[in-house]
């Protein structure tokens, strides 16, 4: 049976594996520049990290941009990972945490092959396809709901 366990980093083991994972994911396997993927924002946002049986797998950030408005990015799986639903767990995840801090909104800029992930997660295609580190990304946006008894 798979394990999946998604947790915000706190370690120094935690980091350099979210390093890691975000370096195989984008720089190897998708060509973008480690500049633009590690532009120094790391330390100012929450930045989960996915273990499969224990090993690390995945990663995601979460960064407030104002009081009201986060913005979830940098997710990365490794291949060995991917099938398993983790960026759906580590999606889910950013999206409590972002709740819990009285984000009112969620925005993503989504690589385009994976916006059926973040639709099912609630949120909507806004804007013109657009490219980013040379890659064919989406804006999306998710309005949080914080009626009684309704999780999402």
């Amino acid at each position: 049976m798979n394990q999946v366990i998604v947790k915000i980093a706190t370690s120094i083991n935690e980091f350099a594996a979210i390093e890691e994972i975000r370096k195989t994911v984008f720089q190897e396997e998708q060509g973008v520049d480690g500049e633009l993927d590690f532009d120094g924002l790391d330390e100012t946002c929450d930045r989960l990290i996915a273990s499969l049986n224990g090993e690390f797998i995945g990663t995601v950030r979460i960064r407030l941009l104002n009081a009201k408005m986060a913005k979830i990015e940098r997710l990365a799986v490794l291949k060995q990972g991917r099938g398993h639903g983790i960026g759906k767990k580590l999606m889910a995840e950013a999206l409590e945490i972002a709740k819990s801090k009285g984000t009112l909104e969620v925005v993503i800029h989504a690589q385009e092959y994976i916006k059926p992930l973040h639709q099912q997660l609630g949120f909507e295609e806004y804007g013109d396809v657009f490219e980013e580190a040379g890659i064919r990304h989406v804006k999306m946006r998710k309005v949080m709901s914080y009626e009684l008894g309704v999780n999402n």
